[in-house]
């Protein structure tokens, strides 16, 4: 074994590489690679693990002093191409690509080109008649004296192209628009003798049947034909279902050989995409289909690598569009054509849109105030809104009486609905009763992480009597699936409460689509106990009431768009426990991913 080798083996064993790491760095060596290139090898690996896509050479990510030095012995800051292992992109196939100062797997690359190639050629616009559009727009969107709608503008921008975005924050109307949108073109297709096959789709379970119950909603809200009613679906599907899993393979049935047979697809909660997974959606998507993604670009990257939505709304400058766009903008919702065009270099620009207004938080929400000062980095603001007296936000110090009372204050709140299982309520009464509070944390271990958080939980609730207190399957424990199972149609993200059938027999019950539905224990795929969740695996879902838990030491976990999550999964009230040391540090740590996506999309001739 080389010196190189032996040190990044001692680096495995002290935790601060994967033993994937480094036999991706064994692998290089056996292929000949020089040992700079097995170290770059290394550290691109293990930057796939904290969610970039490359390693970017002019910025290297914080390291310990031991890999530091080894990064200076060998060099890898002048990394060059080097033959059969490191290519620039062209023809050969190479186990890493160095583009420019970033440095990838060739996967890695190839998905961020296939990406930004494939977005360009569908943000270009296409043919529509401008009065017929308009005359759509006016009979769907009231207009309002004075004032800009940008549910309209968002409208005018998808359905004028193959590809769009419409961005916005909890409460701004994104699946009204959509729905909308869709009543629009429905009525442009009808009118040309087709009808037009839509799909809808979230990467979860939990948010595809929030998408399906919130298109169902506005549908029933708009003055639309039967014939329009007909064909905007009802039901959305993860994106697994959509693309149709293979077990035990990472491809799909649908791709370029066999495409997706639909017209025009809608994608829910879209920051949660990562960038293998939006390559694979976009080799699936007919070249004709029109491409919709809803998201908030201020939340969450996806947990794997990427974060395609935030690098798709990255604005170089103020929001604004080409003067074509502009002109068709300002005809169709009267927007004054200075105040909207940049003339931006990428075709992108005129595919995004940003929702400003919500209609959930009101200018009396705390929780509206305290997202808008995070997302912001505003401290004073921040410090401004937790003392001052709005009705739907608290914050509690975390000392240890106050993570005490907020422990007492779960099992309060999740008695509720284990009285409902108590009394043999039906399945989708306890689910809608569970669904009510949510305890949210940012970490997974130790005592303010979901494993310490669900034990103490499950005892306070055992000492009232309400559950087992041994024992891993009871009547009212309540899990999330924490791996994709086709086969049972089980999804990461889908929670499910084990209550016994008419027989007597536990079963797990789990909402979909407005049906609920049971299946085995033992059948079930990967999942865990959640009565505390992290805030990852809360994005797609929504609850009347959230517990936010920060640990009490800093983690560089806690990153902005972590505390803007958590924050706005809260409809009502949202209780706060943490110090405001620990909430600040957050605030002002954005997240960043290093990747070329955005520059892909928005530079001009970049390659």
């Amino acid at each position: 074994m080389s010196e190189l080798l032996t040190a990044l083996r001692a680096r495995v064993d002290m935790g601060e590489l994967r033993p994937l790491d480094y036999q991706f760095g064994r692998f290089l060596q056996q292929k000949g690679a020089s040992e700079c290139a097995v170290l770059a090898g290394v550290l691109v690996s293990a930057e796939l693990a904290q969610g970039h896509v490359c390693l970017q050479l002019s910025r290297l990510p914080e390291l310990s002093p031991e890999l530091k030095q080894l990064v200076i012995k060998y060099g890898i800051t002048t990394l060059k191409p080097e033959s059969q292992i490191i290519g620039t992109g062209d023809d050969s196939v190479t186990p890493l690509v160095l583009n420019g100062d970033r440095l990838y797997l060739h996967r890695y690359w190839a998905y961020e080109v296939m990406i930004a190639g494939n977005l360009h050629k569908r943000a270009a616009g296409s043919e529509v008649d401008l009065d017929t559009l308009k005359a759509g727009l006016d009979r769907l969107f009231k207009r309002t004296p004075n004032e800009t709608d940008w549910q309209r503008v968002a409208a005018a921008i998808a359905a004028q192209r193959r590809f769009s975005v419409i961005s916005g924050g909890p409460g701004t109307g994104k699946t009204t628009t959509v729905t909308k949108l869709l009543a629009l073109i429905c009525e442009q297709s009808l009118k040309a003798g087709r009808e037009p096959v839509i799909k809808l789709a979230a990467p979860t379970g939990k948010a595809a049947a929030r998408l399906s119950e919130s298109i169902a909603g506005a549908v029933s809200q708009l003055p639309l034909s039967m014939e329009q009613r007909a064909l905007i679906p009802s039901e959305a599907s993860t994106l697994h279902r959509l693309l149709g899993v293979i077990p035990n393979s990472h491809n799909f049935r649908h791709n370029t050989a066999n495409p997706l047979h639909l017209d025009l697809l809608v994608v829910d909660e879209a920051s949660m995409i990562d960038l293998p997974m939006m390559a694979r959606l976009l080799d699936a998507l007919p070249e004709s289909a029109r491409l919709i993604l809803i998201g908030d670009r201020d939340q969450l990257a996806s947990v794997e690598a990427g974060s395609v939505l935030g690098d798709i709304c990255q604005w170089p400058g103020e929001v604004g569009y080409s003067q074509q766009q502009a002109e068709a903008l300002s005809a169709l919702c009267d927007i004054p054509v200075d105040e909207i065009c940049q003339n931006y270099p990428s075709p992108v620009a005129d595919s995004v849109a940003f929702l400003r207004k919500s209609y959930r938080f009101h200018d009396q929400s705390g929780i509206g105030h305290l997202a808008r000062a995070v997302n912001n980095g505003d401290v004073a603001r921040f410090n401004a809104v937790v003392r001052q007296d709005y009705s739907d936000i608290e914050l509690n110090l975390l000392t240890s009486e106050g993570y005490n009372a907020l422990i007492q204050r779960a099992v309060e709140g999740y008695s509720h609905y284990l009285r409902c299982v108590e009394e043999n309520s039906a399945p989708e009464h306890i689910l809608a009763q569970f669904g009510r509070l949510q305890l949210l944390c940012a970490l997974r271990e130790g005592p303010y992480g979901v494993a310490g958080l669900n034990e103490t939980i499950r005892a306070g609730l055992a000492k009232r009597g309400l559950v087992a207190s041994d024992g891993l399957w009871y009547s009212g424990r309540p899990v999330i699936i924490t791996r994709n199972d086709s086969a049972l149609e089980l999804y990461n993200g889908d929670i499910g409460i084990a209550l016994p059938d008419a027989e007597g027999n536990l079963r797990v019950w789990f909402e979909q689509s407005g049906k609920v539905r049971a299946v085995l224990p033992s059948r079930l795929p990967e999942h865990e106990t959640v009565f505390a969740m992290t805030v990852h695996k809360s994005q797609g879902s929504e609850f009347e009431q959230v517990l936010f838990l920060m640990p009490p030491d800093d983690n560089p976990v806690l990153t902005r768009e972590l505390l803007y999550t958590g924050i706005t999964r809260a409809k009502q009230a949202l209780a706060l426990y943490g110090t405001e040391r620990i909430f600040i540090q957050a605030a002002m740590r954005p997240t960043e991913r290093n990747g070329g996506l955005a520059d892909r999309l928005w530079k001009a001739n970049f390659f």
